[in-house]
């Protein structure tokens, strides 16, 4: 499946849910949601998207976080796993896009591509839900369930990989929230998180 029909399903059910993206899912989310509550974390921080949405989580635990990261940002912080679930963020779905490939750095093959399986090690770390899919139809179907079921959760998709470039944070960025510096967009999430 696509990024795009990975990240369909989620925009459709997100409701007001904040959602973290990072490297090559953050234009393609674009394409689908231009909503306050979207952060893009794709600026030199490479694996720490999971991070920044359990802290998140964390701290608005009555709101849902949807973390989508890619499979190499998920292999460089696999601590993560175990930090999220012994934190509890039953709030948090952590979806990880399995492309194989360090897609915006230049599609370097990710190490252990096709043989790593993140929900097991999500399960293993203690996550009470975590799920992989490799097509866009059995996932959609599954998703509405897969939210209800208790977390945190972690999804895997099998994604192909294409030609993201990293995020410019300038004019040449479709979607807003893309356009301004990390800085200033973290200050627009906690506005929004304030409702001011």
């Amino acid at each position: 499946m696509t990024a795009v029909e990975a990240l369909g399903p989620l925009a459709r059910a997100r409701g007001d849910a904040v959602v973290v993206t990072t490297m090559s899912a953050v234009r393609p989310w674009a394409e689908l949601s231009d909503h306050p509550l979207d952060f893009a974390s794709a600026d030199s921080a490479m694996g720490h998207a999971a991070d920044l949405a359990l802290g998140i989580a964390l701290a608005r635990p009555r709101r849902r976080v949807f973390c989508v990261n890619g499979d190499g940002s998920m292999l460089m912080t696999l601590g993560t796993l175990v930090t999220i679930a012994a934190a509890g963020a039953s709030n948090l779905l952590l979806v990880v896009l399995q492309n194989g490939v360090y897609e915006v750095t230049g599609n370097q093959p990710v190490p252990g591509a096709g043989q790593v399986d993140y929900p097991a090690m999500a399960r293993a770390a203690g996550f009470p839900t975590a799920r992989s899919f490799a097509d866009a139809a059995s996932y959609a179907e599954a998703l509405p369930a897969v939210l209800a079921a208790p977390g945190p959760t972690c999804i895997s998709l099998s994604v192909a990989h294409g030609g993201e470039q990293p995020l410019s944070r300038g004019a040449g960025e479709r979607a807003a929230y893309l356009r301004p510096s990390l800085a200033e967009s973290a200050r627009a999430l906690r506005r929004a998180l304030a409702g001011r």
